[in-house]
């Protein structure tokens, strides 16, 4: 009895909370709503990852394990909303939005190169540091450990308080670098990366499985190499073939053209289901509102980077909900037309849709995880937002839009059936 007497406003109350927590998610937008590169400009690198001796054919698994070295190493340097997709089985797609400097950007890439730790006396450390044309790479012996070798690494201070990097191997690094070290006490320790020399301190004493490099370093000399050495390793160089800028300008006029295009479609169809389906076309617009807020919500809680394809798949998912709320009032109408209640009108009207509405929901959810399944890139984005857009328009046409309308129905607020479209 309590259910049947409380039941719309239990229903109407839950929603309400659930559109302010919502808000309270994605507000305010600029801070919470990440824009991807063609939004808010910046740079895109093709980067191809080339064959080596020991690497003469570049995998599939060999591509993921360059993705993931060159993500750690990126990310590490504080750029937001770096996106990182494959393309072939060579090739790595990377996108830098909020950069305007195509130098900083190649600089970016190229310090995730391959990081090794080579033997050299210290007269040849002498001799490099005095002597610019000395190759200090090709008079080193063979790598001690490499990049691979690091299980992390993390920028602090030594004992006299000044940066320093304490690092931490792996337990086959661990072994290779105490039997090299205790036989090497006094000598440098130099550290190249692609093939440069950036580091020589003193080996002090023997390292098992953690160490500390100090030397000159100032703070964020010591946060970018135990970056560097965090990430891992990469098995083989890699070459930026392309180098791809879009303007801020051209990007804000994109984002403001998109916007405009994605209010004034939602205006017309809020007008349409207004105009033809009267009092029930009202309610399915405050539902439609109701489905923004949760994606709105879901963009800013998961992270998820906007980009022009999900916008797209958003607005589609909208007319995915109006097209629900549509089969749902046409079959009230015919129930209505063939003598029912307004009551009974609904009640029948809601469950003998369901099945249609729920079809063309799974059809289309079906489509967006072939998409988010074969795609890149930006069709990932797309097929994305449409999964989740397509979910939420499910849940809105069956039980927001249904709650919305048994509300007034129950409570005899507007039961005639000219206010039905009918």
């Amino acid at each position: 009895m309590f259910w049947f007497r409380w039941k719309h406003l239990i229903k109407l109350t839950a929603i309400v909370v659930l559109c302010v927590l919502c808000a309270l998610a994605f507000l305010p937008l600029r801070s919470t709503i990440h824009l991807g590169l063609d939004l808010q400009g910046g740079l895109r690198a093709l980067v191809e990852l080339e064959p080596t001796p020991d690497h003469p054919n570049i995998t599939g698994d060999l591509q993921d394990e360059e993705l993931q070295v060159l993500e750690t190493r990126l990310n590490g340097l504080g750029v937001l909303d770096l996106a990182f997709s494959k393309v072939g089985t060579d090739r790595i797609n990377i996108e830098m939005p909020g950069l305007k400097d195509p130098e900083q950007a190649i600089s970016l890439i190229r310090e995730a190169a391959v990081l090794e730790m080579r033997p050299l006396t210290k007269e040849q450390v002498a001799r490099q540091q005095s002597d610019p044309k000395f190759d200090a790479y090709k008079a080193s012996g063979p790598p001690v450990i490499t990049g691979a070798d690091m299980s992390s690494a993390t920028a602090g201070t030594d004992s006299a308080g000044q940066p320093a990097v304490h690092f931490t191997l792996t337990s086959a690094g661990s072994k290779k670098f105490f039997d090299w070290t205790s036989k090497n006490i006094g000598n440098p320790l130099p550290i190249f990366l692609d093939r440069k020399l950036i580091e020589a301190p003193t080996i002090e004493g023997a390292i098992s499985n953690n160490g500390e490099i100090h030397g000159s370093f100032t703070t964020d000399t010591a946060v970018r190499l135990a970056n560097e050495l965090s990430a891992g390793s990469l098995k083989v160089p890699t070459k930026i073939i392309e180098i791809e800028s879009v303007g801020p300008t051209l990007g804000a006029i994109d984002l403001r053209k998109s916007l405009i295009a994605s209010l004034v479609g939602l205006g017309i169809v809020l007008l349409f289901m207004l105009v033809v389906y009267r009092v029930p076309g009202l309610l399915a617009d405050a539902a439609l509102v109701v489905y923004c807020f949760f994606m709105l919500a879901y963009v800013a809680l998961f992270g998820v980077t906007l980009t022009l394809p999900g916008i797209a798949g958003f607005v589609l998912s909208i007319g995915m909900a109006v097209d629900a709320n549509v089969l749902i009032f046409e079959r009230i109408k015919e129930e209505l037309w063939a003598g029912r209640t307004t009551r009974a009108a609904v009640s029948v009207g809601f469950k003998r849709a369901f099945w249609t509405v729920f079809d063309s929901h799974v059809t289309t959810i079906v489509g967006a995880l072939v998409l988010l399944w074969l795609g890149t890139g930006t069709v990932k984005g797309f097929a994305l937002t449409l999964f989740w857009g397509t979910v939420f328009s499910l849940l809105t046409a069956v039980f927001i839009t249904r709650a919305f309308v048994d509300a007034v129905v129950d409570n005899d607020v507007a039961t005639t059936p000219v206010w039905y479209g009918a």
